[in-house]
């Protein structure tokens, strides 16, 4: 580092090769370290003499959604978000990943991806073609261009998330679980 504060010469930063992801090092038997609880906080490690004075606490398994999650629409219709962070949620359980993934991060995702399919929705019910408020000439359903931004929103937080999963989940997968989700939701769309 210069006087000024500026970086100046060396390595690039993110250059060279990318890390790869646990369970390939694993399968190609290389050498791999899982982190665990301990290794991460050995300091904190506690005895049970230690807790005398300790409070009963309760874990949970899965942090509620958030309410505007599964709020109601406009139409009288849940939003379903809180469906789909929960399946999102069990799915990175399965894993072992839920503690590396922050519940916002599965939230945002969740609404994006919901949003998504309530714009694919109204583009069914009202078509491609929409009226001009003014000159009431045909123009484009602008559903089709929200479509299109709440789509990529979500692809992009579902390409953070499954990054984290995939840099340290020990386990190998098969599939994209995003075809599920979209199978059950739509699947439950119907009967509400």
């Amino acid at each position: 580092m210069a006087k000024d504060g500026t970086n100046r010469g060396g390595r690039r930063v993110r250059a060279g090769d990318k890390p790869l992801p646990l369970a390939d090092k694993i399968s190609a038997g290389k050498a791999a370290k899982v982190l665990t609880a301990p290794e991460l906080h050995p300091e904190s490690m506690l005895e049970a003499d230690d807790l005398d004075d300790a409070a009963d606490l309760y874990g949970e398994d899965m942090p509620t959604p958030s309410d505007y999650l599964s709020a109601r629409q406009r139409d009288g219709k849940p939003l379903g978000a809180d469906d789909l962070f929960k399946e999102t949620w069990k799915w990175l359980k399965e894993r072992g990943c839920e503690k590396f993934v922050n519940p916002r991060l599965i939230e945002a995702y969740a609404q994006a991806f919901t949003r998504y399919i309530q714009c694919e929705e109204a583009i069914s019910t009202y078509g491609l073609l929409g009226k001009h408020p003014t000159t009431g000439g045909a123009i484009a359903s602008p559903f089709v261009q929200m479509s299109q931004s709440f789509q990529k929103q979500a692809n992009l937080i579902w390409y953070e998330i499954f990054d984290i999963v995939k840099q340290n989940c020990t386990t190998a997968f098969v599939g994209n679980p995003q075809d599920d989700i979209m199978e059950a939701l739509l699947s439950g769309r119907k009967g509400r």
